[in-house]
C-alpha cells in the first residue's frame, strides 16, 4: 500500500533532496500544484502569475513512515512562517503548502498546523496552507533529482546542502540506511 501527498516548502529542489533520503519514501517528483494554467513551464512559474506552488509529489509507504512523521520532517526542514517566501526565493510559487489527496490527510495536516500554532513552536504563526490537491503537473526533467545531479552548483551547495544536513542531523532516525 502507498499514499501520495504534495508538499510545497519553497524551492522544490530542497524538498526533493530531503525526502529522497527518508526511509519509507518510495518516490519524490518535483512539480507544480494548484494553479490555473495547464501544464505550465518553469519560466511561467517563475513569473508568479500561474497560481502554482513548487511542490514535490511524495509517494510513501505508511507502513514504514506515517503522515505524522512526514509532516514533522517537512516542518523541520523549511520555514513555514514566511508567506510566499523561503530565504531569497520570493513569490507565491514558493509558498508553504500541503496539498492532500484524501479527507483523512487533510484532517491530519490541518490538525498538525493548528497544534503548531497553539504550541507557538516558531514564535510566530505558521502560514502553511492546507488544501485538497486541485491540479498537478510534473516539472521539466532537468528539475528531477536536481541536487543529486548538481551537488556543486552554487544554490545546491549553499541552500539545498544545508537543508539536507539539517535533516540528517535532526531526523537521523528517519534517514535511509545505505
Amino acid at each position: 500500500m502507498q499514499e501520495i501527498i504534495y508538499l510545497g516548502g519553497g524551492c522544490f529542489w530542497c524538498t526533493e533532496a530531503v525526502f529522497d533520503r527518508v526511509q519509507g519514501v518510495l518516490d519524490v517528483e518535483s512539480g507544480y500544484a494548484n494553479g490555473q494554467v495547464p501544464n505550465p513551464s518553469y519560466e511561467q512559474i517563475c513569473e508568479g502569475t500561474t497560481g502554482h506552488a513548487e511542490v514535490v509529489k511524495l509517494t510513501f509507504d505508511p507502513q514504514q513512515i506515517d503522515l505524522q512523521a512526514v509532516l514533522e520532517i517537512f516542518f523541520g526542514t523549511h520555514n513555514p512562517t514566511t508567506l510566499n517566501r523561503q530565504g531569497n526565493d520570493v513569490g507565491t510559487q514558493y509558498r508553504s503548502g500541503i496539498y492532500t489527496t484524501s479527507s483523512q490527510q487533510n484532517d491530519i495536516a490541518t490538525r498538525f498546523v493548528q497544534a503548531l500554532n497553539e504550541q507557538n513552536l516558531f514564535g510566530v504563526p505558521v502560514v502553511t496552507e492546507v488544501q485538497p490537491l486541485q491540479s498537478y503537473w510534473p516539472a521539466e526533467s532537468y528539475h528531477q533529482d536536481y541536487f543529486a545531479n548538481n551537488p556543486h552548483q552554487a544554490y545546491c551547495a549553499y541552500v539545498v546542502g544545508p537543508k539536507v544536513h539539517k535533516f540528517l542531523q535532526t531526523f537521523s532516525q528517519y534517514a535511509k540506511k545505505d
